[in-house]
C-alpha cells in the first residue's frame, strides 16, 4: 500500500519508534495522526513535523478517546494504516529476595496497556477500515509493537513478556480475521532500540547492553524500526508475522 493520500495512526507517537514511525509516513504523504497521553509532547512534536501531522491526547485504553482519535484521522484521508507504539515495561521480580508477592496491580497494569490498550486501538481502527474503498486490493495495514521479551523473557518481565508474548500471538487470528477485509496486520519484536526507556538508562547501562548484540554491536536506531513499518506498509505478501529486529540478539535469563 502506498501512505500517500492516507491517514496513518500511530500510538506513541510522541517519542521513540512511534515518533520515528510518524515521521518517515508523513515524509511518504501520509496525514499521520500522533496518539500518546495529554501529558506527552505529543503536540510539540507534531507542530515540529509540520503540517499534515496532528496530536490526538488518548490513553490508548479509553475507548471513547481513541474514537475520537480515529474519527480525526478519517476527517484527513481515509484511515488505511494503524502503528500501535504505546506501552510500558515495569520490571519486577514476582516474588521479592526478602519473599514478598508483587503486588498485582503493577502486573495488571502493564497487560492492561500494552495488551488490551493495543487490542482497543485495533478494534476501533480495524471497524473505520472496514468501510475504506479498495486501493490495488487491500483497505489498510495494522502493525503492532511486541519485543524480543516475548520469545526471551528476563528475570523480572513476566507481566512485559505475558503482554508482548500476547500481542505475537494475536497476530496471525487477526490477520486471518481482517482477511476478508483486505487488511493485513503483522507484528515487529525490536530489540534494544535507543528510546526514551532506554535512554533513562547509564551510559554504562547502554553500553553493556548494546555489546550484547551479535551485529550490529549497537542499540538500534529508531528509525530502523519505521523504515521495516515502511516496508510493511507497502509489501502486500506480507501478512500474519511477527518479525524479530534485534541484531540476532537472544536475551540472556539476566
Amino acid at each position: 500500500m502506498n501512505p500517500q493520500g492516507t491517514s496513518a495512526i500511530i500510538t506513541g507517537g510522541a517519542s521513540g519508534l512511534g515518533l520515528a514511525t510518524a515521521r518517515r509516513l508523513h515524509a511518504d504523504g501520509a496525514e499521520v495522526v500522533l496518539v500518546d497521553l495529554p501529558t506527552s509532547e505529543g503536540a510539540a512534536r507534531a507542530a515540529e513535523i509540520g503540517a499534515g501531522a496532528h496530536f490526538a491526547a488518548a490513553d490508548i485504553r479509553d475507548a471513547q478517546q481513541v474514537g475520537a482519535a480515529v474519527a480525526l484521522a478519517q476527517t484527513l484521508a481515509p484511515l488505511r494504516v494503524l502503528v500501535n507504539c504505546a506501552g510500558i515495561g515495569d520490571p519486577v521480580r514476582t516474588v521479592s529476595r526478602n519473599g514478598d508477592p508483587v503486588d498485582f496491580d503493577r502486573f495488571t497494569r502493564v497487560i492492561d496497556i500494552n495488551l488490551l490498550g493495543t487490542f482497543n486501538v485495533i478494534r476501533l481502527a480495524a471497524s473505520a477500515m472496514y468501510a475504506n474503498e479498495p486501493v490495488e486490493g487491500e483497505r489498510g495495514v495494522i502493525v503492532c509493537t511486541a519485543s524480543v521479551a516475548a520469545f526471551d523473557g528476563q528475570i523480572g518481565q513476566a507481566s512485559y513478556s505475558a503482554s508482548k508474548g500476547a500481542l505475537h500471538s494475536m497476530t496471525l487470528p487477526l490477520a486471518r480475521e481482517f482477511a476478508d477485509a483486505l487488511i493485513r496486520v503483522n507484528t515487529i519484536a525490536p530489540g534494544m532500540f535507543a528510546t526514551p526507556i532506554l535512554n533513562g538508562l547509564s551510559d554504562e547501562a547502554r553500553t553493556s547492553l548494546a555489546g550484547q548484540v551479535p551485529h550490529p554491536k549497537r542499540l538500534g536506531d529508531p528509525d530502523e524500526y519505521a523504515a521495516l513499518v515502511e516496508h510493511l506498509v507497502s509489501n502486500p505478501m506480507i501478512n500474519g508475522e511477527t518479525i524479530r529486529l534485534d541484531g540476532a540478539i537472544r536475551m540472556a535469563p539476566r
